[in-house]
Formats: structure tokens, C-alpha cells, sequence
């Protein structure tokens, strides 16, 4: 049975539609990110599911208990939907120290002091703030905040954990081992999460699947490697990740086994794509990565050209180039420095994908 159902979610502010009919599911135990730009409607999605935004219809479960059904008149309060929330800004309050701000849920809930305090403790040893316990936020570092917050959202043990964007005040390399830490603590307690980011590299490297989302509207769900290696729009395509973006139009069919492309640039692709008719218009996505560079012709054979390299950039372990071909300009990547003004390109057929008209 899934721990999270949403069922034909809208809301409308004025004019704009921020919601339009969302629907999905999160299974137990699941990881799910909500991706998308600002303005997607991610956040008022996970608002809705928390019980701070009421939509203006559609219906949301949690196991056996319904929160929101717009046509039952039901709305739980926020308070009573045993859902934990970690905030961009943290929320955590200034007055008062670190044991204070976690075990407030629990005061809020008339737990006994005794059970209180055992539980604030364990709670603080588990996200390794034990040795903060006294301290006011005003004595912690960004980091060690976000982790008071993620305790005071764990402390009362909810049934759903919901994070709104919780790293994006973090700097670049606390943003990464914060993202392997949180990442590590769900996966161990067996934590149902809803995640909210506009970040990428945040939504392939947490999540068991990805619902991109754009103006109100679930454009696609899957798994990041499915997100990323087979984007079903353009919008998907160039959000995650770098994309090289082709139009052209089918010319002929390779013997069932794939077709070739005439590109608006004139030049023209052989590509694995078999189902297509000679004459459809379409658009392609190419990953930099996929393009092969080198430095010699030798051995060269499907969709082989030389390229002009227009600029490189060092990021690492890998350099990307801007490349100039046959009319294109193309993004690419490589592990390999070229100082040559040209390189030899060849893009395996199975390296295009597909995009919806």
C-alpha cells in the first residue's frame, strides 16, 4: 500500500494555475524528489501534503488516513497529520537551545518530561548533535543547524519525513556531505521522504525516483538514471543535465534498423531509431558525454566528422568543449585535454534519444 497517495491536486493563486490535476504516488520506504524551476508548483505540493496550503481540490492519503479530500470536506490540520517537515530557512528558534528546539514537538504533544528528555537525547545522538545540546542557534554553523531542524522533525517519529529545499543555504561542499548524511539517516531508519529541490545533482544523487515537474504540470517520473539517460521532452532534457538539442526530419529507413535524419543544419545522422516514418520532423537529445572525441581519424566509422573547437573548459576530472560540425554547434565532454584546433567526432547511433513533439 503506498505511505503518500495524491489524486488530481489543483490550486489555482488568482490567474495562475500553480497545480493542474498532479497526481502520483510514494511507496513505503521511498525516497521521492519533486524537480522542477521556481514557479513548478513543487513546493506548494509539498505544502499541500504537510497541511499548510489547502488546494483547491483533489485528495491526499497517507496510509489508511485521508488529509485532504476537497470533495469530503475533510482537511486535517497540520499538527495532526504526524508528518515531519524540515524548512529551507530551518525555522529554528533563536531563544532557545538545541535540546529545547527538538524536544518542543514533544512538550507541544504533553509528553512527559521523563520520556521527554530520554527522547530528545536519543533523537540528538542519532543526527550527532549530542555534544550541542546546550547550545543556542546563534552558536552553530549552517550545517549543524540543519541538523537540529532534521532532529526536531524526527523526534516525535512521524510517518513521512518532508524536506523543502534543506541544503540550499549550504555552502557547495557542506551541500555535499550533507546531501550523503541525510541520504544515509532515511535510508537507515526506513524513512518514507518527500524532497523538494530545484538542484540536479541533488535529485539524481538522493533519490529512488524523480517527478520533474514545470508550471503546475508532472512532466515525467522515473528513476534518475531513467530521467537522465531517457528525458521524454526537451524541458526534461535540458533541465537535467546538459543536452544537445537536434531538429531535423526522417529522410529514409536503414533496413528496419534505424534511420536517417537530415538535420536543419543539413547535415545528416544515422540514428537507432526504427519506428519512425521518412518525413516525420523530430527532435533529438545528445548527452555531451556520448560524443566520442579523438584526436585521430583511425578506426572512425558512424556518424564520423571533424570538428573545430571553439573553447575548453578544465572542470577536474573531465573537460568540456564547444565544438563547431557539419553547421552544428555542439556541447561536449572528455577525460582527454585536445590542444589541436580541430578533433574527430563520432556519436554512436544509440546515443540519441527521442523527444515528444
Amino acid at each position: 500500500m503506498p505511505e503518500i497517495k495524491v489524486n488530481g491536486l489543483t490550486k489555482t493563486f488568482g490567474v495562475e494555475r500553480a497545480l493542474d490535476d498532479v497526481t502520483f504516488e510514494v511507496q513505503d520506504h521511498e525516497f521521492l524528489t519533486l524537480l522542477g524551476p521556481s514557479g513548478c508548483g513543487k513546493t506548494t505540493t509539498l505544502m499541500s501534503i504537510a497541511g499548510f496550503r489547502t488546494p483547491d481540490a483533489g485528495q491526499i492519503s497517507c496510509g489508511q488516513d485521508t488529509l485532504f479530500d476537497e470533495t469530503a470536506r475533510v482537511n486535517l490540520p497540520a499538527q495532526d497529520r504526524n508528518l515531519g517537515i524540515v524548512f529551507q530557512s530551518y525555522a529554528v528558534w533563536p531563544h532557545m537551545t538545541v535540546a529545547q528546539n527538538v524536544g518542543f514537538p514533544l512538550k507541544v504533544r504533553k509528553m512527559k518530561k521523563p520520556a521527554l528528555q530520554q527522547r530528545v537525547t536519543q533523537t540528538l545522538e542519532l543526527v550527532e548533535m549530542s555534544p550541542y545540546a546546550a547550545r543556542y542557534p546563534h552558536e552553530l554553523s549552517g550545517g549543524q543547524q540543519q541538523r537540529v531542524a532534521l532532529a526536531r522533525a524526527l523526534v516525535y517519529e512521524p510517518s513521512v519525513l518532508l524536506l523543502d529545499e534543506p541544503f540550499s543555504n549550504l555552502d557547495a561542499k557542506l551541500r555535499e556531505r550533507a546531501r550523503a548524511w541525510v541520504k544515509h539517516l532515511q535510508t537507515s531508519l526506513g524513512l518514507t521522504t518527500v524532497f523538494v529541490t530545484h538542484d540536479q545533482d541533488e535529485a539524481l544523487s538522493m533519490s529512488d525516483r524523480i517527478i520533474v515537474m514545470d508550471h503546475g504540470v508532472i512532466l515525467q517520473v522515473g528513476t534518475p538514471e531513467e530521467i537522465y539517460q531517457q528525458p521524454t521532452t526537451r524541458f526534461v532534457a535540458e533541465f537535467v543535465g546538459q543536452c544537445n538539442i537536434l531538429t531535423g526530419r526522417v529522410t529514409e529507413r536503414t533496413d528496419g534498423a534505424g534511420s536517417i535524419v537530415a538535420l536543419a543544419s543539413g547535415s545528416m545522422l544515422d540514428i537507432a531509431q526504427s519506428d519512425l516514418r521518412v518525413g516525420d520532423s523530430i527532435e533529438l537529445a545528445l548527452r555531451p558525454e556520448a560524443i566520442r572525441l579523438a584526436a585521430s581519424t583511425e578506426g572512425a566509422t558512424e556518424n564520423h566528422f571533424l570538428a573545430e573547437v571553439r573553447s575548453t573548459s578544465f572542470l577536474g576530472d573531465h573537460y568540456t568543449y564547444e565544438l563547431a560540425a557539419e553547421g552544428l554547434t555542439l556541447n561536449a565532454r572528455s577525460p582527454y585535454k585536445f590542444t589541436d584546433p580541430r578533433v574527430s567526432v563520432t556519436i554512436p547511433r544509440d546515443a540519441f534519444r527521442l523527444l515528444a513533439s
